[in-house]
């Protein structure tokens, strides 16, 4: 991929990341997870990340978010440095700008479903076009609002999850497998609430073994050995 030029941002553009690079070592091993990734997204649009187990989508989600720190490069959101800033300072970030679904952990074990979006909502300050009960309604959780997260199945924490993620309308989400626990059925209907949210002008970045979700970005990197694959 073309080297993003660190000083260049336009004015929709919501994030950006400059060559990403991440290594983990376990003893004398070392994993290059990350081997000098760059991307950018614009609001209201949708970028889908595909590659193999292991290939560095999850590495990078985690980057992107501030949650890990990578070894090298950089990432800025809404022209804000994220990386190797204090954690108070990436979590206002991810507080004010980010919306996030990651694979485990994206609820809070003793609130029901409905109280763990209410939270986010709460949590931002702000007001969004669709409370709580719309969002459980939209990924067909309704009847399961009051339902704690060990009372879930897989897909349904999932669904549960994105509600959460996109509860006060981010600007950026960041989706990690949204429907890899899910039917076609319900796949289409994330995919219906994905979508409104590119329509708003929120920018999405999923990870995904999706044929259907793929299809549905506007751009799609793939990776392979933690580097951008050249088709």
């Amino acid at each position: 991929m073309a080297l993003i030029d660190p000083g260049r941002t336009t004015p929709n553009e919501i994030i950006a990341a400059h060559e990403l690079y991440r290594f983990y070592h376990t003893g004398d091993d070392e994993t290059l997870a990350l081997r000098g990734v760059s991307l950018r997204v614009l609001a209201g649009e949708a970028l889908a990340i595909v590659g193999p187990s292991g290939s560095g989508k999850s590495t990078l989600l985690a980057c992107l978010c501030g949650i890990d720190e990578p070894d090298g490069g950089f990432v800025t959101v809404k022209s804000r440095r994220l990386t190797r800033r204090p954690e108070p300072e990436r979590a206002a970030i991810r507080a004010t700008s980010i919306g996030m679904l990651l694979q485990s952990g994206n609820l809070f074990d003793h609130l029901s479903v409905e109280e763990n979006v209410r939270l986010q909502f709460d949590l931002r300050r702000a007001s969004a076009r669709d409370g709580p009960a719309d969002l459980l309604d939209i990924v067909g959780l309704a009847h399961r609002r009051r339902a704690r997260p060990s009372q879930l199945s897989g897909g349904e924490a999932a669904r549960a999850g994105l509600a959460v993620a996109l509860a006060a309308a981010p600007p950026l989400l960041l989706a990690d497998e949204p429907t890899a626990e899910v039917d076609a059925q319900t796949e289409q209907r994330v995919l219906g609430l994905l979508d409104e949210h590119r329509r708003a002008g929120g920018a999405t970045i999923v990870a995904t073994h999706s044929n259907a979700v793929a299809a549905w970005a506007d751009r799609i990197i793939r990776l392979a050995d933690g580097r951008v694959a050249v088709a």
